[in-house]
């Protein structure tokens, strides 16, 4: 009965030697003898017991590996703390289990090595505004030294860029200059305008003021000739009428009497306004008074004839 036992379990033992069975997402390295005989893929599958083993397993599926914070410098002298991410995965089962010892911490090495040389071609601003093509750059040089290895690098992500203190306060300072900067140039611009506005304005002001002037001149001038024109014309009127008036029956004595009357009440005029009055010795007598009415009239009259 013991020995039935023995037996059954040494075969169980055979058959569990015998078939492997590889789950999904893996594979599997098979050693016969100490040395590479075969990649198994996912399935079930025959051993030679005692001769073929199992020596290495690995996941197929994507895998994501922290980068550590590390220092860099950038182009421009300026320390940086610099973390990331790194996606890779396993294309050939043969060079992952033999083309390196571990492929995971190599690719993390080669990673950080990497990032350090592209950073140091970057300047400060150029690291935080070009992330991606940094990105871009680590991957494709990570994934042309680790193809000996049978991974394929399918992207990097840089997770943080830390400046060190006394940058992150210099460039503080910096930036506050900046905007004190462009506070400056801002109000120097809107009080260059309003001067130009002002000037602009004194200028159109004594345009228009040129122009009500001239205007007003020319308004001036041709109201005085249309007031000329008007006192000449009334003046030539009145005089038409005092000259038709002349050539009928009785115009010469009414032209005297009214000249006569308008003299009196002129000389009247200068009596009433001066202490001493000089009268001339023809007009103080009365008969030379009124001969020189009469020449007066007769003037008048001829000028009336002529016209």
């Amino acid at each position: 009965m013991m020995t039935f036992t023995i037996a059954v379990l040494v075969l169980l033992f055979i058959l569990f030697k015998l078939m492997l069975v590889v789950p999904m997402r893996e594979v599997v390295v098979i050693e016969r003898l100490g040395k590479f005989r075969a990649v198994l893929k996912p399935g079930f599958h025959f051993l030679i017991p005692f001769l073929d083993r199992a020596a290495y397993r690995h996941d197929t599926r994507e895998q994501v590996l922290d980068v550590p914070t590390q220092s860099c410098i950038s182009k421009d002298n300026t320390q940086l703390e610099v973390d990331g991410l790194v996606y890779l995965k396993v294309m050939d089962g043969r060079l992952a289990s033999y083309g390196i010892e571990d492929y995971r911490r190599a690719a993390v090495n080669l990673a950080q090595t990497t990032m350090r040389s592209e950073i140091g071609k970057l300047t400060l601003s150029e690291t935080f505004a070009e992330r991606e093509k940094l990105n871009e750059s680590i991957v494709r040089e990570i994934d042309v030294a680790s193809e000996p290895w049978g991974i394929k690098v399918l992207r990097y992500e840089i997770r943080n860029i830390s400046p060190s203190y006394h940058v992150i306060h210099t460039l503080e300072k910096q930036m506050e200059a900046e905007r004190q900067k462009r506070a400056e140039i801002t109000l120097a611009n809107a009080e260059k305008a309003a001067t130009i506005n002002l000037s602009e304005g004194e200028r159109q002001e004594a345009i228009n003021l040129s122009e009500g002037e001239k205007q007003k001149r020319i308004n001036e001038a041709i109201g005085t000739g249309q007031e000329i024109a008007i006192v000449a014309k009334a003046k030539a009127e009145g005089m038409a009428k005092v000259s038709e008036a002349l050539s009928k029956n009785g115009g010469n004595d009414a032209m005297n009497m009214l000249l006569k009357e308008q003299f009196i009440k002129q000389v009247g005029d200068i009596l009433d306004n001066t202490q001493v009055s000089v009268i001339p010795t023809e007009i103080a007598k009365v008969e030379g008074f009124f001969q020189g009415m009469d020449q007066v009239s007769a003037t008048i009259n001829k000028q009336g004839g002529q016209g």
